[in-house]
């Protein structure tokens, strides 16, 4: 059975290089969004690095209300049949997983994908994961992982997971986008919203413009078992990004969103559940410094709650700060996917405060 399986793989290989040289005919490649093939030796599916996997890829969304929802949806699956390698080359995202000198189909499998140079690095510890895209089909994610023993290769993907599971998810948010835009819309909306406040993102075609002063803009995707909303706050004459820390964007969101997120009563508004975990980081934002914040937002003196995403980011150039926060209500929803349409929507925004018409520049 192993014989049969690499010659079909090096089947494949040469089959790809040839209709390389004629263009690229391969299907786009299929898979539910943050689904992840992991390809595995059967009997390594209890292992160490096994469950580092399940721990990095499929570890639980702290910041949706439940835990309920990992990161990713991970398939284990073993390569022993023609079938196994279809579902391989066509999968989405797909990681291939077995130490460097294992005696299995997988192993064998790597190792063939490997140049003697890399599996020499393998083994003495230099080198471990080997990262590609559309190999077998458009559009999809590959990653290989060896090292000499279990032991070791789950050691590296516990103290590697942030640099691992990077490049994912700049792919899974590209698909997303491409989801999230599908249908029309709003371009004049966005349009409206640049000549008026200096700044603009992408706007699915039924959000509705709720708060509009000037310097806070709140947008509304309102369903009854599913609502959604984005809402922007934006300071001028902003000296330095050095000044934000962490304790004051949670001050600041909180008094934004007992202002404008009111419930029916007065003593009821959004704000952030600091009870659950609430995860910040430091990141690159459009090429702005910025924060993300990730956490639990919940109705004051009620029973509603959902998850938020909140990024506060600076224009350096027109020394204006932002903060942009993503909220959801729908309790019969799995949350997951409406996180990575948040994250999508959010790399479309565009800070240009020069757009801004007034009456002066409008008549000239």
């Amino acid at each position: 059975m192993r014989s049969s399986v690499i010659t079909y793989t090096l089947f494949i290989v040469l089959t790809l290089s040839i209709s390389a040289c004629h263009g690229d005919f391969r299907p786009e490649a299929s898979g539910g969004f943050s689904e992840v093939l992991v390809v595995m030796d059967s009997s390594m599916v209890q292992s160490k690095t096994a469950d580092a996997i399940r721990q990095t890829f499929g570890a639980p969304i702290m910041t949706i209300p439940g835990s309920s929802e990992s990161r990713y949806d991970l398939m284990f699956r073993d390569l022993k049949t023609k079938s196994d390698m279809e579902l391989m080359k066509g999968h989405k995202n797909v990681m291939i997983v077995a130490t460097i000198d294992e005696d299995t189909n997988v192993g064998t499998f790597l190792r063939s994908a490997l140049s003697d140079n890399v599996k020499e690095s393998v083994r003495q510890g230099e080198s471990y994961s080997f990262e590609n895209e559309d190999v077998w089909a458009r559009n999809q994610w590959v990653l290989m992982l060896s090292a000499n023993t279990d032991e070791e290769l789950s050691e590296k993907i516990l103290s590697n997971e942030s640099r691992l599971m990077t490049r994912l998810s700049e792919m899974e948010r590209v698909r997303w986008h491409n989801y999230v835009y599908r249908r029309a819309e709003q371009h004049e909306l966005s349009e409206e919203i640049l000549k008026d406040h200096g700044w603009t993102i992408r706007i699915q075609h039924d959000y509705r413009v709720g708060v509009d002063t000037l310097n806070f803009l709140s947008l509304r995707r309102y369903l009854t078992d599913n609502d959604r909303w984005i809402w922007v706050w934006w300071q001028d004459d902003f000296e330095s990004f050095d000044e934000i820390d962490r304790e004051w964007i949670n001050v600041q969101r909180d008094s934004l969103n007992k202002v404008y997120f009111k419930g029916s009563k007065d003593d009821r508004y959004v704000r952030t559940d600091y009870r659950r975990p609430l995860e910040q980081r430091f990141i690159s934002f459009n090429e702005m410094d910025a924060f993300e914040s990730r956490g639990i937002w919940i109705m004051n003196n009620d029973l509603m709650g959902g998850p938020f995403v909140n990024y506060t980011f600076y224009d350096e150039e027109h020394k204006r700060l932002y903060m942009m926060e993503f909220g959801q209500f729908a309790p019969r929803w799995d949350k997951r996917r409406f996180l990575y349409q948040f994250d999508a929507i959010a790399r479309t925004f565009i800070s240009d405060p020069d757009a801004i018409e007034t009456e002066e520049n409008t008549s000239s």
